[in-house]
């Protein structure tokens, strides 16, 4: 089978799902680094003409948007299967994967983890308390939800791992970077191990922000070599 090849910049969240993803599928993989703040130029834009990431490459066919990735991974890679064959708990699980596009991203993880890790560490800029403060009824909103969703199971899709899993655990590795998530989480604490679950997976081990980094300054080494 081709190899596989994710288009991102380091750090994406949306990025790390579909990594963690090839990883849990132990599938050959590589990452093609893109710079931060590249992702609008004429080359990537001809991979994906809205600009975001990931972009999957298999072979000849390219594919673009983050659930529409996890699901061909999880159709053309089926063991381990990451998708319940209960449509009760296939149900849910794409239901937490629509929350995390439109709630937990949206309105908050690109305000609160953006002014609190992304811009301080790439852009040296300060963070805008405001804007943090105006969000963080929305993340209450959101995170009583997703502990309400996963009420006393392991994950969100019931006793095993899930592509909506997968799309959470990012977004939640930057929120528990920042003094907001011991607010967000002081009554769902069901959340705070949820996430320790996910990172001790291999998955999540091998797809960090400072190991994507790394695999990619590795590469760029490699082709200046060649």
């Amino acid at each position: 089978m081709s190899e596989f090849v994710v288009h991102a910049t380091p750090g994406s969240p949306y990025a790390r799902a579909a990594m963690a993803a090839l990883e849990e599928k132990g599938a050959d993989w590589r990452l093609v680094a893109l710079q931060p703040g590249t992702s609008r130029q004429p080359e990537h834009l001809s991979r994906h003409p809205f600009g975001r990431m990931p972009v999957l490459d298999h072979g000849a066919f390219s594919v673009y948007e983050t659930q529409a990735v996890l699901r061909y991974l999880d159709r053309v890679l089926p063991q381990p299967a990451l998708t319940p064959a209960d449509p009760r708990a296939a149900a849910r699980m794409d239901q937490v994967m629509n929350i995390v596009d439109w709630y937990l991203f949206q309105g908050c993880g690109n305000i609160i983890t953006f002014q609190r890790v992304i811009r301080p560490l790439l852009f040296g800029q300060p963070t805008d308390e405001d804007a943090v403060l105006e969000a963080m009824p929305r993340a209450h909103v959101v995170f009583t939800e997703l502990a309400r969703l996963l009420g006393e199971a392991d994950w969100f899709g019931g006793d095993n791992i899930s592509l909506a899993d997968l799309m959470v655990a990012p977004h939640f590795d930057f929120f528990a970077q920042t003094p907001e998530w011991h607010e967000l989480t002081a009554k769902h604490s069901k959340l705070v191990n949820w996430l320790a679950r996910a990172e001790n997976r291999p998955s999540f081990r091998a797809t960090t922000w400072a190991k994507v980094k790394d695999m990619a300054a590795g590469l760029a080494t490699a082709k200046s070599q060649i």
